[in-house]
């Protein structure tokens, strides 16, 4: 059992393990204390997650010391005030140093030297590589290559003729040559909200309570940084298992791309569940999410004419929003049957860097 893995796989190989309801809420709370104190030693925070970030001490040495010193006084920092334990991976690129923080987990500090960045990557599996995902995985391995080593010691050519330009992209990271800078303002593409069931689920009601619940959430989050958005996106995890190990059960996900941009959760709600029927799983589900993509900058107005109902659902959206704001977004439900036990719940912020 390990980090990231799925409840229901996670109960599978521990049937004993306790499981303990999460606090989105209170996470994004102290997501925002952690990230205060990310940004008292660098201006140059990139988020990645609620619990995610780079931060480039390029320029910070005279001030704040050598970074593996920079690196254990954010640590104590963190642990220190909010009394929470702090991964911390250091290398000179980004995905070299993201990998040495998976290497830190479950609260320690990683350091690859300039020098030693072919030397920590050349044993690793090509999954490690930022972004690399299941269907990535699996092509890379059809065309031989196993390790991240393979990838680096292949020429340009031959990753050319096996994988495409796209290849060679994989080769370049696979030897530490990442020119990707940390960005502050590095712009979101999508928004998305999931989670895992604690048994399987078939009822469709169920899941339509959950989609109600996920389109709300995304379309606040929408509202909240001034963006819209023209596509919607349900996501599902089958029951099935399909193959062995935790990424054995199959990720459908279907969408629905609209003529205008929308940040209404009565209206993403609305899309999802036209979705699920007319191609959704048909079969018991594990997971279900929604997340909204192709997103536009809001900069509509309020009519002058207040009894529009466009104009009434933007109101009524704002008074909900500061009141979840100030109370949590349990004190306003929508009327529903009650809600099948979750197991996890995930809350997404996608930036450019995607993986298949």
């Amino acid at each position: 059992v390990h980090s990231a893995m799925p409840s229901f796989e996670a109960r599978r190989l521990c049937p004993e393990l306790v499981f303990l309801r999460g606090d989105m809420a209170r996470y994004q709370h102290e997501s925002k204390k952690v990230f205060q104190i990310f940004r008292s030693f660098s201006p140059k925070v990139e988020g990645l997650s609620l619990d995610e970030a780079f931060l480039d001490l390029t320029g910070t040495e005279r001030l704040l010391g050598q970074p593996r010193e920079v690196g254990e006084a954010l640590r104590a920092q963190v642990r220190d005030t909010l009394n929470l334990p702090l991964s911390v991976g250091i290398a000179p690129v980004k995905m070299v140093a993201k990998i040495a923080s998976e290497s830190a987990k479950p609260d320690g500090l990683f350091e690859v030297m300039p020098g030693e960045v072919s030397g920590f990557l050349d044993p690793l599996p090509v999954h490690r590589i930022w972004g690399v995902g299941v269907v990535a995985q699996g092509r890379l391995q059809a065309a031989g290559f196993y390790t991240l080593g393979d990838l680096a010691r292949a020429a340009d050519s031959a990753l050319r003729d096996s994988l495409g330009d796209w290849g060679i992209e994989m080769g370049r990271l696979a030897r530490g040559d990442d020119s990707r800078e940390v960005d502050p303002y590095r712009k979101a593409v999508s928004y998305g909200e999931e989670n895992t069931f604690e048994r399987n689920v078939e009822d469709l009601e169920v899941l339509e309570s959950a989609i109600r619940s996920h389109a709300e959430s995304v379309a606040r989050r929408l509202r909240r940084d001034g963006v819209r958005a023209s596509t919607v996106v349900l996501k599902w995890k089958a029951a099935q298992r399909v193959a062995s190990g935790p990424r054995g059960h199959p990720v459908r996900t279907r969408r629905m791309t609209l003529a205008h941009a929308i940040d209404d959760g009565v209206e993403i709600a609305a899309v999802a569940k036209r979705l699920l029927s007319e191609k959704g799983p048909g079969e018991p589900v594990r997971l279900i999410g929604v997340s909204c993509t192709n997103l536009v900058k809001d900069v509509s107005q309020l009519s002058v004419f207040p009894w529009t109902h466009g104009d009434k659902r933007k109101k009524l959206n704002q008074t909900v929003d500061r009141i979840t704001e100030r109370f949590g977004k349990q004190a306003l439900r929508r009327a529903s049957r009650e809600e099948t036990a979750r197991a996890g719940l995930s809350i997404q912020i996608k930036h450019g860097d995607s993986g298949d």
